[in-house]
C-alpha cells in the first residue's frame, strides 16, 4: 500500500465532490448540510492551483482513495506562508492507515511549495481526524464552541495548526 499524490484534473472533480457528500450526512466533518453538485465546486476548484494551492487525488495503485487541499487561510498577504488544510477519504475506505500515510507525506508537499503554517478546522465530534492530526504534531490553536448548528445538534470547531521549517 503505497500512495501516490497526483494534481486533480477537472475530470476529477465529479470525484472529489462524491466523496465530500459522502461526509455530509454524519455532520462531523463538514458544515454543509446538502450535498453539493460539481456546478457548485466548480469555482473552488478553480481557484486551486498546482504552484500554490494544489488539490490533489490520493490513489493506492488506480484506486482513488480521497482527496487533499491546500486553501488560503486568510486572504491578507501576510498570511501566504499559512494555508488550510483539508482531507477528504472514501467512506468506505477509511480506517485503512491511509490518513497517516498522506500525513507522512505533507512536509515534502508544504516544503516545494513554501508553506511554513498549516491550519485545519475539525468539528471537535471528529475524533478520528483529531487524533490523525495530534499524532502527527498538530495542536490546538483555536476552540470555537458551538459555532455550527448540524441539523440540531450545535457542535464546536477546533482550530489544529502546526509550524513547518522550509
Amino acid at each position: 500500500m503505497s500512495l501516490v499524490l497526483s494534481i486533480a484534473k477537472q475530470t476529477d472533480l465529479p470525484i472529489i465532490v462524491n466523496i465530500y457528500n459522502q461526509s455530509i450526512p454524519n455532520h462531523e466533518v463538514t458544515a454543509d448540510l446538502n450535498p453539493v453538485t460539481v456546478a457548485d465546486r466548480q469555482e473552488w476548484f478553480d481557484i486551486h492551483q498546482p504552484n500554490h494551492y494544489p488539490i490533489w487525488m490520493i490513489k493506492d495503485a488506480d484506486k482513488t482513495i480521497g482527496w487533499l487541499s491546500l486553501s488560503p487561510f486568510y486572504g491578507r498577504g501576510g498570511y501566504a506562508q499559512t494555508t488550510e488544510i483539508s482531507i477528504y477519504l472514501d467512506q468506505t475506505l477509511t480506517g485503512h492507515g491511509y490518513g497517516s500515510q498522506i500525513m507522512a507525506q505533507l512536509p515534502r508537499c508544504l516544503t516545494a511549495l513554501n508553506f511554513t503554517s498549516v491550519v485545519a478546522y475539525i468539528f471537535d465530534s471528529n475524533t478520528a481526524s483529531l487524533h490523525l492530526f495530534h499524532k502527527f504534531g498538530y495542536q490546538e490553536w483555536g476552540h470555537l464552541p458551538q459555532v455550527a448548528n448540524m441539523a440540531g445538534t450545535s457542535r464546536d470547531l477546533i482550530i489544529l495548526g502546526r509550524h513547518y521549517n522550509n
